[in-house]
């Protein structure tokens, strides 16, 4: 299984970015994706999760700015970054886990978003 992250990037206070990430090889249906940060200096947090299911959460530092969507059939999830601030700096990284392997979490390289002030 490989996960591929994009859509990071230096964005001013206030602004937006979306972030996709595609799974590919030995996909199982029924799996959660999401999306992870860490801040320097910082551990690994959950930002927000999506079950094929159909169901999300967010934590509640990004409820109502993000949003965590996926597809299905592209095997990808997006995060939708609105209203950014400077503290949402951080490597954002997505993850991957499924029924058949529920404690193995896969990750993607990780990508850079920076927000200034």
């Amino acid at each position: 299984v490989q996960l591929q992250a994009s859509g990071g990037g230096l964005v001013q206070a206030g602004g937006s970015l979306r972030l996709s990430c595609t799974v590919s090889g030995n996909i199982f249906s029924i799996n959660v994706m999401g999306w992870y940060c860490q801040a320097p200096g910082k551990e690994r947090e959950l930002v927000a999760v999506s079950t094929s299911g159909g169901s999300t959460n967010a934590t509640d530092s990004v409820k109502g700015r993000f949003t965590i969507s996926r597809d299905n059939a592209k095997n990808t999830v997006y995060l939708q970054m609105n209203s950014l601030k400077p503290e949402d700096t951080a490597v954002y990284y997505c993850a991957y886990l499924n029924i058949c392997e529920p404690t193995h979490t896969y990750w993607g390289q990780g990508t850079l978003v920076t927000v200034s002030s």
